[in-house]
């Protein structure tokens, strides 16, 4: 079972395919098994790594609490361990603040940052009073509408409750996630790194708005946006060919090399 030291606690992760890196950062209700429809569709082209956070799925979950604040760290671990370079880190909502933390702090490693259905915890008023606004709006909703449309969970019972069972093999919360967001990274932190950022949503999401994620990729000079039509919160789960496609096309993309100092 491939294990990754994050000052000493074990983090499981999977590497699969050849080519070009993506790394997936899973959200909070999800794992490395989250994953199973991107791993199966992008492996024959890229390296596909999933992990686990410490507290989900296979990595250590032994301690008391957890904090947020130590999840990029878990990132960077398997970077450092697969001696992975010239990554594409992909996050699922939360975990896209882990995904562009982890990048910022591995900038030699990590290429490109696609932030999925969230604006990775950047530091910024308007940014945070907007996304604060569709937060308030997202918590009037049953929690599996603000994920996957009604549409879905008529006619896809079967992997509705799938992904609801997915949740199940985690210890930690999404309260332990939360701690993320504390002193993120300003606009001008991302833009120095070297990094690129991408924004990508789905026009149905019901947990962030497409118009406040049109915002921050306006803020962010030289960020890339995608909306993807009629897809929700959890994209990669309930649309997932319209998502691989987007994720396929940002790899090939987002390679150039950086500007050396």
């Amino acid at each position: 079972m491939p294990l990754a030291d994050s000052d000493g606690t074990s983090i499981y992760y999977e590497r699969h395919g050849s080519g070009p890196a993506i790394l997936f950062v899973h959200g909070s209700g999800g794992h490395h098994t989250a994953w199973w429809q991107q791993v199966a569709a992008l492996r024959e082209e890229f390296t596909v790594v999933t992990v686990d956070l410490r507290g989900f799925g296979n990595s250590d979950s032994s301690m008391a609490e957890f904090d947020g604040q130590d999840f990029p760290g878990d990132v960077v671990a398997v970077l450092d361990t697969e001696d992975l370079t010239d990554v594409m880190l992909v996050g699922q909502s939360i975990g896209s603040v882990a995904a562009l933390r982890a990048g910022l702090l591995r900038p030699e490693r990590v290429s490109s940052v696609v932030l999925g259905h969230s604006l990775g915890g950047i530091n910024h008023p308007e940014l945070r009073e907007l996304a604060a606004a569709d937060r308030a709006e997202a918590v009037k909703l049953p929690v599996i509408d603000r994920l996957l449309t009604k549409e879905f969970q008529r006619e896809r019972a079967d992997l509705t409750f799938l992904f609801q069972q997915m949740g199940t093999f985690n210890v930690a919360r999404m309260a332990d996630l939360r701690n993320l967001d504390t002193d993120g990274p300003s606009l001008e932190d991302i833009g120095k790194s070297g990094v690129k950022a991408a924004f990508l949503a789905g026009e149905k999401d019901a947990v962030l708005g497409v118009r406040t994620v049109t915002r921050a990729h306006e803020l962010l000079p030289g960020s890339h946006l995608e909306i993807v039509p009629g897809a929700p919160h959890s994209m990669y789960w309930e649309t997932p060919q319209a998502y691989n496609t987007v994720i396929a096309r940002l790899r090939r993309t987002l390679t150039a090399p950086k500007e050396t100092a």
